[in-house]
């Protein structure tokens, strides 16, 4: 009996241990800008470190450019893999005014990615990219 009682102990401490580590998630905070450019605060050239697999919520404020679709989106947000430009998926996201957030997967393999934005948002949009890199 009190072998059993030890072990609900312990599966009750590893139950709220993992609650805990999930109720910490890391937050990148991001201002897609109106001059079609990324930002990160306290960063002269916006770059994210991310680790393979984990979960990150995404908080993004979003300012309207000189353009924008049709279906109200200002700004895009799109992981590559930087060996050959392939899209990552689950990070397509188009930005609207404002802010939002989303919860994302960072991809398991480690290496060199970028992010591009995908809607024409001025005649800077080209410049509109920033580097992630995932460690293991």
């Amino acid at each position: 009996m009190e072998s059993c009682r030890k072990f609900g102990l312990i599966w009750a401490a590893i139950i709220l241990l993992g609650l805990q580590a999930g109720a910490q998630a890391h937050v990148i905070e991001l201002l897609a800008d109106s001059d079609s450019r990324y930002k990160i605060s306290g960063q002269h050239q916006p770059e994210i470190t991310l680790k393979a697999g984990e979960q990150i919520v995404l908080r993004v404020t979003a300012r309207r450019g000189k353009s924008w679709n049709r279906d109200g989106s200002i700004h895009g947000f799109t992981l590559l893999r930087a060996k050959d430009r392939t899209k990552v998926e689950g990070w397509n996201l188009l930005l609207r005014p404002g802010q939002q957030e989303f919860t994302l997967t960072a991809p398991v393999e480690p290496g060199d990615y970028e992010v591009v934005c995908t809607v024409i948002c001025s005649e800077d949009h080209e410049g509109m990219h920033m580097k992630v890199t995932v460690v293991p």
